[in-house]
């Protein structure tokens, strides 16, 4: 069983980057350029990761810190898949397209917010650029189970997706409600389904811990609700409260947020109640099976982390498109 040091944690309580984005935010800086950014472009000789950022939401979900665009006119949506052509299109023109795509993901916003033709059109597009898709790439999405049907999980099967991080954060109601974003269980577990019907052979599911009004006891229920799910693999992230940053975050009480050592209580049974349910932890924030592919990779010394979380496929240059990518 895995012990958090209290009296430790309680020596680094000040702010500092967030490593859930790696290379850190400190690592870029105004000094690089346009012109520094195409001599990377045209330098490099490594496998390809591609990452596609759809910023789309229908309404805002209170606590989060990522780049979206709250709208309802699809005029937009389709807008924006025209400039990701024309940037697709400009990257082609300064970087060898046959460099072998070993790793795409689906970021957000809401990906699938878009309807399936639109996802397909993108993807497609890609692929007639990228031509040379390894086999064994690691193709994957975000995915709000309230925005996910199954035109949209036929696209991905087209197209070999193979991996699907499924949004759920907390189950209690009274968080759900606090954070503006309702979702039960149960919609959740028909999302699930509907991708291992599909042969989706990795399923991660995201939960967030340091939320308005939650505390360990409320924590536990929403553990007991989503190990029903059986992912491969959770995700569990530290709640970043920065309200001066992001104008949602201000709507919380900040009286109801948990405390730094109600959270690290969380946490703490968080690794022991994933552990008893037969996963291992890797890293500071994820649990897998023990068969999961990361496990073989940390045996071999060969387990990377780049912007897309932790992965198998090192080595590749990270090429992001669209919004803030």
């Amino acid at each position: 069983m895995s012990t958090i040091d209290f009296e430790k944690f309680s020596q680094y309580s000040k702010p500092g980057p967030r490593y859930t984005s790696y290379p850190t935010a400190l690592e870029f800086n105004e000094d690089f350029g346009y012109e520094d950014y195409l001599s990377y472009l045209k330098g490099g000789r490594e496998k390809l990761s591609l990452y596609v950022h759809l910023p789309f939401c229908r309404s805002a979900c209170y606590f989060c810190g990522c780049n979206v665009v709250f709208t309802s006119k699809e005029e937009k949506l389709s807008r924006y898949v025209e400039y990701l052509k024309k940037e697709i299109d400009i990257l082609a023109t300064h970087l060898d397209t046959d460099r072998e795509v070993i790793q795409f993901h689906f970021g957000g916003g809401t990906p699938t917010y878009y309807k399936a033709y639109e996802l397909d059109e993108i993807v497609s597009y890609l692929k007639s650029t990228f031509p040379n898709w390894s086999e064994e790439a690691e193709i994957s999405c975000e995915i709000d189970p309230r925005f996910f049907n199954e035109d949209q999980m036929k696209v991905f099967a087209k197209h070999g997706f193979n991996r699907i991080s499924f949004g759920v954060q907390d189950l209690d109601a009274t968080v759900q409600k606090e954070i503006h974003r309702i979702q039960p269980l149960e919609l959740t577990k028909a999302a699930v389904d509907l991708a291992r019907r599909y042969g989706i052979d990795s399923i991660n599911t995201d939960l967030i811990y340091g939320l308005p009004y939650q505390n360990l006891e409320s924590f536990k229920k929403t553990l007991e609700g989503v190990i029903t799910l059986d992912p491969d693999r959770f995700a569990v992230f530290n709640y970043a409260h920065v309200p001066w940053l992001m104008k949602t975050m201000r709507k919380f009480d900040e009286t109801t947020l948990p405390s730094p050592e109600e959270k690290l209580k969380i946490f703490q049974y968080t690794i022991d109640f994933f552990e008893g349910h037969g996963y291992k932890m890797v890293g500071m924030d994820h649990f897998a099976k023990p068969e999961d592919e990361l496990f073989a990779a940390i045996d071999k010394g060969e387990l990377h982390r780049n912007f897309q979380g932790y992965t198998t496929k090192g080595g590749a240059n990270l090429i992001g498109i669209g919004l803030t990518s």
